[in-house]
């Protein structure tokens, strides 16, 4: 099962390579790229079974000890992210190959969005920080390749922040790893977390807060999300789909991994955690009711929606952690589903701003039933995921006394409710107010091709499935906290990894 391991981040670049070479034949690229994320999702759910199953799965690239070679490792945090992953990767590909736009026609597109998945991929196996830092390059440069594929002014120009702040955050990266080497004379986090135990405490705490702002800029944490709101809505709606939906999320993995594996989780980081996450939360919403345009509302959104998560992980408690983690599963779904939803309206109505669409509750019925279930799980309606996730994360806080940033999350909840009303009554429910820019796609009873709804329907569903099946879930969750909280069967399965 260990040969597994290695394969969500293998499967794709051999595909991506496979791709390149048929890029005349666009067909035949299509079926590249569904067939490796198909077959990248089954084998995710194998790990994260046999990961449950065992606590944890791990491999050994190179036949090198573990602080020379390259381990990756499968807990159940990993697995639970690399299913809902490949899932979201597969859903927005399907989408993808139903619009069939200008810049999915372009070469390479399936490429390069399979070298992204393998960075994602590789962010949740690797069981060191400088391969690590290799995944985030992968996700970096086949991001701005993403970006801006239409070649437009305005997504150059998004480009170019979103690549300035990314260098940013991998020269601060790769400059903490080099202090950390010297420090310690292994990244390997297993090892690091054994010997970071033995340096200064200062040392040891200063750390702990440059690793957190290298990864606060990936997750868009408050007061460094800056970047967010004006580097996803210009990309193509897949894209933009898979940014808001996955890759902050990658951020908050890295956030979660490092602060419970290589550090003891002291008093004040706990406080620290909370302040940002309820500052991010109460920025983020405030952004989103400023907006009026759905694309931007949403990716609003996604700054509030990590504080919730971050808001987790700050308790440091069983209950916060697998909340947190549970958060994230219906986030990054919900999220990438909404996001679908978007690019379905801006090619039904020629636009996504509010004063510009209105009334397809009638004339497209389809899309605004995909639409009302994510959106009011998102606010956090019951019996919806959201709902769910926001109790769990309610529940751990007045347990563990942060009755405060409880009181802001349900503060911040209502008002994601009153923003995801403003979206229905504006495009849903409400008349155009003006002529959008682009003329409108009229096609058929269901309103868009077969392919972006169905890609759109498997999220709608998975997010329903999170609640029916929120029990299970939440146990595997709770499972995956008790790992984090206590790494030693972490730091065991990797520093036993010898030839």
């Amino acid at each position: 099962m260990s040969a597994l391991v290695p394969l969500p981040v293998v499967l794709p670049l051999a595909g991506a390579a496979l791709s390149i070479l048929v890029g005349r034949y666009r067909n035949v690229q299509r079926g590249i790229s569904l067939s490796v994320l198909a077959t990248t999702l089954v084998i995710s759910v194998l790990l994260l079974v046999r990961a449950d199953r065992d606590g944890f799965v791990a491999h050994d690239a190179g036949g090198w000890s573990a602080d020379l070679g390259i381990v990756l490792v499968v807990d159940r945090l990993a697995g639970l992210m690399l299913v809902v992953s490949a899932l979201a990767l597969f859903a927005v590909m399907v989408f993808a190959v139903g619009e069939a736009d200008e810049e999915q026609q372009r070469v390479g597109f399936h490429p390069v969005y399979l070298v992204l998945a393998a960075g994602v991929a590789a962010s949740f196996v690797t069981a060191d920080l400088f391969n690590l830092f290799v995944a985030f390059e992968m996700m970096l440069a086949a991001s701005y390749v993403l970006i801006t594929l239409g070649g437009r002014p305005d997504q150059v120009r998004s480009g170019m922040s979103y690549v300035v702040i990314s260098l940013v955050a991998s020269t601060l990266f790769i400059t903490v790893l080099a202090l950390l080497y010297a420090s310690t004379g292994t990244v390997n986090m297993a090892d690091l977390s054994v010997r970071l135990a033995e340096i200064d405490p200062a040392v040891r705490a200063a750390f702990a807060l440059s690793l957190l702002v290298v990864f606060a800029i990936k997750a868009g944490l408050f007061p460094l999300f800056f970047w967010l709101p004006d580097s996803y809505p210009t990309a193509p709606g897949p894209v933009t789909a898979i940014f808001a939906g996955l890759l902050t999320k990658v951020g908050v993995y890295a956030i979660i991994r490092t602060q419970t594996l290589l550090f003891d989780a002291p008093d004040w980081m706990g406080t620290v955690l909370i302040v940002v996450a309820v500052l991010t939360m109460v920025v983020g919403v405030l952004g989103a009711i400023a907006q009026d345009d759905m694309k931007r509302i949403l990716a609003f959104h996604i700054i509030s929606q990590i504080g919730y998560m971050i808001f987790g992980l700050g308790l440091f408690t069983v209950a916060g952690v697998a909340g947190a983690v549970f958060y994230i599963v219906h986030h990054i779904i919900v999220k990438t589903a909404l996001f679908l939803v978007t690019g379905l309206v801006a090619r039904r109505a020629g636009s996504s701003r509010l004063s510009e669409v209105g009334g397809l509750v009638r004339s497209a019925p389809v899309i605004a039933l995909l639409f009302a279930v994510p959106a009011l799980s998102l606010a956090g309606l019951p019996p919806f995921s959201g709902f769910l996730a926001k109790f769990a994360l309610v529940d751990a806080g007045l347990d563990a006394g942060a009755a405060v940033a409880v009181a802001a999350s349900l503060a911040v909840g209502l008002l994601t409710l009153y923003s995801m009303t403003k979206i229905w009554a504006g495009v849903f429910w409400g008349i155009r107010e003006i002529d959008p820019p682009v003329e409108p796609k009229h096609e058929g009873r269901l309103g868009s091709p077969w392919a972006m709804l169905l890609g759109t329907a498997m999220l709608v569903i998975a997010s329903i499935a999170v609640s029916v099946w929120a029990g299970l879930l939440y146990d595997v969750a709770e499972r995956a906290a008790d790992d984090l909280l206590d790494p030693s069967g972490y730091v065991e399965a990797v520093l036993e990894r010898s030839p």
